[in-house]
């Protein structure tokens, strides 16, 4: 059985969305996001670095939640939530899927560190501020792309676990404005499914 290693309020909740969108069996192994889990020799055995997400399939153990999702979705879904290498929506989803790495989570980062990780008289409201306007630039391009579309390349798929997990998080930082109504109703849209809603409960 699959087993998820994971923290709340990071990237292993798009994992554990995925696998209840798959309906696919596995154990959860859930930690505190504190250095006492995250960093100890168990879960550094797994990630040197003491991150998560990580899952165990069997003799396999992954880390990195792209890596992940592209994992799951051949081994254990032969493919599927992703167009065809010839469908001509193919180079779309992977332009969406690796734009939230790219593009969208940096400047999340950023922002998380000076709001809530660091300590107040170490916070940076310039830096700040840069973050949160980069973020919200980020989101033109993918209202533009939402014209339409109830999801990033028209039908659900692996591109809308990778960035629409990240485009939530992007809207509970106030970075999608009332000028998104596209954001704002994918956001909903995403919301509003039952894995989604489970895999971020849990959090």
């Amino acid at each position: 059985m699959l087993k998820l290693h994971f923290a709340p309020n990071s990237r292993a909740g798009r994992i554990m969305w995925l696998l209840e969108e798959l309906e696919l069996p596995y154990e959860l192994n859930k930690m505190a996001f504190h250095p006492k889990d995250l960093k100890s020799d168990e879960h550094r055995a797994r990630h040197p670095l003491g991150r998560i997400p990580v899952l165990d399939d069997g003799d396999v153990s992954i880390y990195e939640s792209g890596a992940i999702v592209e994992y799951i979705l051949e081994r254990h879904k032969n493919g599927g939530l992703k167009p065809a290498v010839a469908d001509a929506m193919y180079p779309e989803y992977l332009q969406w899927f690796h734009y939230c790495e790219g593009m969208v989570m940096p400047p999340i980062n950023t922002i998380v560190v000076h709001t809530l990780l660091l300590p107040e008289d170490r916070r940076d409201a310039t830096v700040l501020g840069q973050a949160q306007r980069l973020l919200t630039k980020a989101m033109g391009p993918i209202e533009d792309a939402l014209e339409g579309r109830d999801y990033l390349i028209g039908d659900f798929s692996g591109a809308d676990i990778m960035l629409g997990h990240s485009i939530f998080m992007a809207n509970r930082m106030g970075c999608i404005t009332d000028d998104m109504p596209n954001l704002k109703a994918y956001v909903a849209r995403i919301a509003a499914r039952p894995a989604f809603d489970k895999a971020i409960n849990e959090q």
